[in-house]
């Protein structure tokens, strides 16, 4: 077992020895890759790039005949993942660490998002400062400032590099597991550590709709579940959905669904056109609502684009606006809603709360708007097949709606339960 080191060494070199010795001295076993494809390297690899490019089915003569920087990355990047991917199958990972600009980051970090979640991944960048969302995606990668370019070691990336060694070693020789005295997820003071037998549910949760899914968790951790939440921000939903398509995932609650209005309108937070798709399509049982399709999610006010000056908005706060969406908006969402859960194979339900699906779509609040909801609603019964679909008199944030949800979830478990195998 061993970290995977992971280097453009043409122009890393002298930072990759500089990693690796760090971490040698800290007792962990070191595999120092190199990724590089044009340069000359500056340091011996343990895997050289020839096989990092045999992995991605080309060879060093080739891309150097080309001499195209930008193939070579994405070709350096998926040999990389190919590579890591088969050492973790065979057993040979404790964790990779990766330094770079935007090209070992892109190649670095393509790698660790091959890997299943606890394995240990840090990602020392000049872009971690920015939005990494397309470097993390759905994992637990950890990115950390390079704050000066990776280039040389000097008295600050020295210590910046020190310190992602000394996090590496600390994670790749500790457990995953929770210590004995710890509660269990979600529930502080539980006696034990968290239960990784226990069936897993996955909830999508915003701040407007957390009355609601804290309530629903609360009912299906006393029924015997393991509840994991995912904040609606695209990641989230983009994570919720790969655990599902990892087979983990016993049952879904989709009580917020708010990521289909930002894809649809344009919004910062979208999960993408296949949010709402893994669950129907594995036949996974599965409960939606339609929590916070009232809004569209922008950042500063002064972000929001122009074409959007005379919509109704909601100062979230200094860092994020959001703009209530329209009726028209909602038919559309609702169409598309209905639509993917028609598609189920396996049991699904969806639940409406006819007083508001937000905090701030309830009467007196600033997204109040009866007709956009009605507008959601009717397109979701038109279009729902053989869906059934409950509407019901109540608030999204009632305890009695979330209750509805949460049973509703639970009835379907039970009726698929001897065919259902959790792991």
């Amino acid at each position: 077992m061993a970290v995977y080191v992971l280097a453009t060494l043409d122009t890393k070199g002298v930072e990759a020895r500089f990693v690796c010795d760090a971490l040698r001295e800290l007792g962990v076993a070191v595999v120092l890759v190199d990724t590089s494809c044009l340069g000359v390297p500056l340091a011996k690899a343990d895997v050289p790039r020839e096989r990092v490019l045999e992995a991605a089915g080309t060879t060093l003569a080739e891309l150097q005949r080309r001499n195209d920087r930008g193939e070579a990355v994405n070709t350096a990047a998926r040999g990389a993942t190919a590579l890591v991917a088969a050492a973790h199958a065979r057993g040979e990972v404790d964790g990779v660490l990766g330094i770079g600009g935007g090209a070992g980051t892109t190649i670095g970090t393509a790698a660790m998002r091959a890997l299943p979640i606890g394995v240990p991944k840090l990602m020392v960048s000049t872009l971690a400062s920015g939005d990494v969302r397309a470097f993390v995606g759905s994992k637990d990668i950890l990115m950390l400032n390079s704050i000066v370019d990776v280039s040389g070691v000097n008295r600050i990336s020295r210590q910046v590099f020190t310190r992602a060694a000394q996090a590496m070693a600390g994670m790749a020789r500790g457990s995953a597991t929770a210590p004995s005295g710890a509660g269990a997820a979600g529930a502080p003071g539980a006696a034990g550590a968290a239960s990784a037998d226990k069936p897993l549910i996955a909830a999508s949760m915003f701040g407007v709709t957390t009355p609601c899914v804290e309530r629903a968790r609360s009912v299906l951790e006393a029924a015997g579940y393991e509840v994991l939440v995912f904040h609606a921000t695209g990641s989230g939903g983009q994570t919720l959905e790969s655990l599902v398509r990892e087979r983990v995932i016993a049952g879904v609650l989709d009580v917020t669904t708010t990521e289909l209005a930002d894809e649809l309108v344009g919004g910062v937070l979208s999960a993408g056109p296949t949010r709402l798709t893994a669950a129907a399509e594995l036949g996974v049982p599965q409960v939606v609502s339609v929590g916070a399709l009232d809004m569209v999610n922008f950042w500063a006010r002064e972000t929001v684009p122009a074409k959007f000056a005379q919509r109704k908005f909601h100062v979230h706060n200094a860092n994020v606006t959001l703009m209530r969406t329209t009726a028209e908006e909602n038919a559309a969402l609702g169409r598309e809603l209905a639509q993917k859960v028609a598609r189920s194979r396996g049991p699904a339900r969806i639940v409406l709360p006819r007083r508001g699906v937000s905090a701030i779509d309830r009467e007196g609040q600033s997204f109040d708007d009866p007709t956009a909801r009605r507008a959601l609603f009717d397109a979701i019964h038109a279009h729902a097949g053989q869906t059934r679909v409950e509407e019901l008199d109540m608030h999204i944030n009632d305890p009695a709606f979330a209750d509805a949800l949460a049973n509703a979830l639970l009835s379907l478990l039970a009726a698929t339960a001897p065919k259902t195998t959790h792991r």
